[in-house]
């Protein structure tokens, strides 16, 4: 417990290497989580009516929070045309851009994750069918799975109006068709930062598969996305370590 907030997650432990204390409730946590996952199962979002048109080749980005960033970073580095995806905090203010800080649920970020794409092979309607099929349930309000706080809350930050006109048509067009058996608590907000995670976070689910929370709860959306978008799917996920070291 941190704060108000509660999570299962414990990147500060991996990261130092204090896995002894975790060996103990590892086993307890996955056998929970197992549980947990069978109310996820992933929905499939009809494909956007309204979308964006690429005027140029330049590349976009489009900056979205659902839960913890691991998952949603690890579903977006295996879809086609996405060049590179961060994790990071969008909602708040600079001074308070830091896991710990963000931990507390009172800084007014929430986990997110930067995807910069080639429109010409990906649009951005798709980035959102994505978004909403398979990458987290936009029916858990302040929450993902056994993540509780403001700061894993589903929202889209619209960098511009042609990304609000199209979240605002999708999202509309979802309610409508009745897709999810609750209603949808997605947020549209406007983009006025995104600031990148620590290094430790960055391609997190790649370098840690093993990891019980990797292995139970954002691996099967990875697997979601190559069942659901098997015309956008690529199996070699696009790392930040590869863009940050392309001649290792």
């Amino acid at each position: 417990m941190i704060g108000t907030t509660t999570s299962l997650r414990a990147p500060r432990a991996a990261q130092h290497g204090h896995l002894a204390g975790l060996v103990a409730i590892s086993l307890a946590v996955a056998l929970c989580l197992v549980f947990a996952r069978a109310a996820q199962a992933a929905t499939l979002a009809p494909a956007p009516s309204v979308d964006a048109v690429p005027r140029d080749d330049r590349s976009q980005t489009a900056v979205i929070a659902g839960g913890c960033f691991w998952g949603i970073q690890a579903v977006f580095q295996h879809v086609k045309g996405v060049t590179r995806v961060l994790a990071g905090y969008s909602g708040g203010t600079k001074d308070t851009a830091a896991y710990e800080t963000v931990s507390t649920g009172r800084t007014g970020h929430a986990e997110s994750v930067q995807i910069m794409f080639d429109p010409h092979q990906v649009s951005y309607g798709r980035i959102l069918q994505i978004y909403f099929s398979v990458a987290h349930d936009p029916t858990e309000l302040n929450r993902q799975g056994p993540d509780v706080g403001t700061q894993y809350r589903s929202a889209i930050f619209y960098a511009n109006d042609d990304q609000k006109r199209v979240a605002q048509s999708y999202l509309s067009q979802l309610r409508n068709a009745g897709v999810y058996p609750r209603p949808i608590v997605t947020k549209l907000d406007p983009l006025d930062a995104f600031y990148p995670a620590e290094a430790y976070h960055q391609d997190y689910a790649v370098r840690h598969p093993t990891n019980p929370y990797i292995a139970i709860y954002d691996l099967p959306k990875v697997d979601d996305l190559k069942r659901l978008f098997p015309d956008l799917y690529r199996e070699p996920p696009v790392t930040v370590m590869a863009a940050t070291n392309p001649h290792p």
